[in-house]
């Protein structure tokens, strides 16, 4: 859900999602949006809808619904990693993987508004770069006693810093299939976070030989398509074609919006199950 400040409560809504036997709840991140709209909204819209310009802090958010929930796993879709300092951002995701006991799953973005990046000091050309960086950086914090990271953008000195994350910190990239995208999916991600479903069943195959080309096992990588309007259909191809989890798109709004639909997603879940 595009949770705002104006939306059901995030840890209600874990809540309710944890309570129909559900799997996961995610939520996206914006920092700000600038006013001077330079950038076309991604969704083809005139008008970029308001709740971008309303999301609540997902870090935060979702400890909250940590705290009020006992299964199920909690993720930002995604978290603009290239926006974010990230030794600030190593600590505030351990903190919360270990406060979720473990739930906690990290999905990244580059990044697709020029105008919000660059009050952050990140021009849209180096923002695939940035985000590699600080993804690298965040991980040798989570795994090294004694951490260190040289980059382009990013130079850390050997230094400490706990809390590591008691359970490993699963890393998804969102974006569109290409050269690109592979390149950070294999050198650093647990899975892929595909834009839409079309050519997926192509696309899929390519990914996987390409985590095995990287001497990685393939079986291990998730492929997420976000969100998705669901029916029966769709999520049978999906399966077919490899998908390892599907994550359903609910409305931007009240309780009383929200509910029927996460009812009718968590009642297909179950037939699927079943």
């Amino acid at each position: 859900m595009f949770a705002t400040d104006r939306s059901v409560d995030v840890s209600d809504l874990a809540v309710e999602v944890e309570a129909r036997g559900l799997d996961s709840l995610w939520i996206p991140e914006h920092t700000h949006i600038p006013i001077s709209r330079r950038t076309p909204p991604p969704t083809g819209d005139d008008e970029l809808p308001e709740e971008y310009r309303r999301t609540v802090d997902p870090l935060v958010a979702l400890a909250a619904a940590a705290a009020r929930t006992e299964r199920i796993h909690l993720g930002t879709g995604v978290l603009l990693v290239a926006q974010r300092d990230p030794i600030v951002t190593a600590k505030a995701v351990a903190t919360l993987q270990n406060l979720s006991g473990g739930r906690f799953e990290l999905g990244v973005g580059f990044g697709w508004n020029a105008d919000e990046m660059e009050d952050h000091g990140v021009d849209y050309p180096s923002r695939r770069a940035r985000a590699r960086e600080h993804v690298l950086c965040m991980q040798a914090l989570w795994r090294d006693e004694v951490a260190s990271f040289e980059g382009d953008w990013v130079q850390l000195p050997p230094t400490w810093s706990w809390p590591k994350p008691d359970t490993p910190v699963p890393v998804l990239i969102g974006g569109g299939f290409g050269p690109k995208l592979v390149s950070h999916l294999v050198s650093y991600a647990d899975g892929w976070i595909p834009i839409g479903g079309s050519g997926l069943a192509e696309d899929i195959p390519r990914y996987l030989r390409a985590v095995e080309d990287a001497g990685r096992d393939p079986a291990t990588a998730r492929i997420v398509p976000f969100g998705t309007l669901p029916d029966r259909a769709k999520l049978e191809h999906f399966a077919a074609i490899g998908v390892t989890e599907c994550v359903f798109r609910l409305p931007t709004g009240s309780a009383d919006e929200v509910l029927p639909v996460l009812d009718d997603q968590a009642a297909l879940a179950a037939t699927m199950r079943g």
